[in-house]
């Protein structure tokens, strides 16, 4: 049976991932960095599915961190056939009054956290029977920027630079590619206001807010996709098309 490690795979859209893989047969490495009853619920969630699954915790941005995170993978299930990077984090603030050290922070754990694991999971995925994969989850805001998201809009973008040159550096042995996802309903956005809601969903072409099962779907064909390899995967309903 083939294996995956989900970063950030406690809640919204790591969650929703760990969930459409466990269903697909995959083992599960859930990645967690504090909410520990969350990551076993996700866990549970994956086992009835009929598949195995463990928590680890690991703050991927610590390059030691990325290491053991892998390195429990490996002894849980021999090696890792697939690696879906989606821990992130972000923060709602403009420019003028974003501390320098909350935009390293942000940097670190949405490129570095993802640059360090792949860098960990490399030899165990090339090594693999398996088509085996990295997707790496970026944003639509890579693309339109965000005006009180500075440092989360250059991050993703920095994701996409990085799957391009680790789906070029490993080829022909694993496949690197991205998703963006547009707005997303999860944790992460539950602080929006009535109005900002309803001017975000005024530019969704499709009328709603994208769930983490969409994004899971998108993660689902790029691990099967034997022939894409250095793309990234629009799920935005339309929205970057405005």
């Amino acid at each position: 049976m083939s294996s995956v490690i989900v970063t950030g795979g406690s809640r919204g859209i790591g969650r929703g991932i760990v969930e459409r893989f466990a269903a697909d047969g995959y083992d599960v490495v859930v990645n967690f960095v504090r909410d520990r009853a969350a990551a076993d619920e996700a866990v549970e969630l994956a086992e009835a599915a009929g598949v195995d699954a463990i928590p680890v915790q690991a703050d991927v941005a610590d390059p030691e961190d990325a290491a053991r995170l892998v390195e429990r993978a490996v002894e849980a299930f021999g090696g890792v056939d697939h690696l879906v990077n989606n821990a992130g984090i972000d923060q709602h603030v403009h420019t003028e009054n974003l501390d320098p050290g909350d935009f390293d922070r942000v940097m670190d754990v949405n490129v570095n956290g993802a640059f360090n694991v792949t860098k960990y999971a490399r030899r165990s995925l090339v090594e693999s029977d398996a088509d085996a994969s990295v997707t790496n989850v970026s944003s639509i805001l890579a693309f339109e920027g965000a005006a009180v998201e500075c440092h989360y809009a250059a991050s993703k973008s920095g994701l996409l630079g990085l799957t391009k040159s680790h789906a070029s550096d490993f080829a022909p042995d694993v496949r690197v590619n991205a998703i963006a996802p547009g707005h997303v309903e999860t944790d992460m956005t539950s602080d929006r206001t009535p109005e900002e809601k309803a001017e975000e969903l005024a530019g969704i072409p499709v009328g709603r807010y994208g769930q983490p099962e969409d994004i899971a779907h998108a993660a689902a064909f790029l691990r099967d996709a034997g022939f894409v390899t250095g793309e990234t995967l629009n799920v935005n309903g339309g929205e970057l098309m405005r």
